[in-house]
């Protein structure tokens, strides 16, 4: 019984800290962009850093930090990126 416990724990652990490791994004049914996919632009990243989704088909906004440019999928990402860049940049 013991064990059963201690199993069921340290499980219910495991699942919880690898929840925290990658953001969950819900985006936004109607998203205010432009509606056009940005094209010739040069971002540092390959991917979204908010939601993972790969950028250069996808790219639909900008934003710089620390004076490199970083591309994202929709508004939304963007916003969330702006209000804690420093959570999502890779160092």
């Amino acid at each position: 019984m013991k064990s059963t416990v201690i199993l069921t724990a340290l499980l219910s652990m495991i699942l919880l800290s690898c929840a925290k490791e990658a953001p969950k994004v819900k985006h936004k049914k109607t998203m205010h962009s432009s509606g056009e996919v940005l094209k010739n632009i040069q971002i540092v990243n390959t991917e979204d850093p908010v939601c993972h989704m790969n950028m250069p088909e996808y790219l639909k906004d900008t934003a710089e930090y620390h004076h490199q440019t970083y591309g994202f999928c929709s508004t939304f990402c963007k916003d969330e990126f702006v209000k804690k860049p420093q959570q999502y940049v890779k160092q």
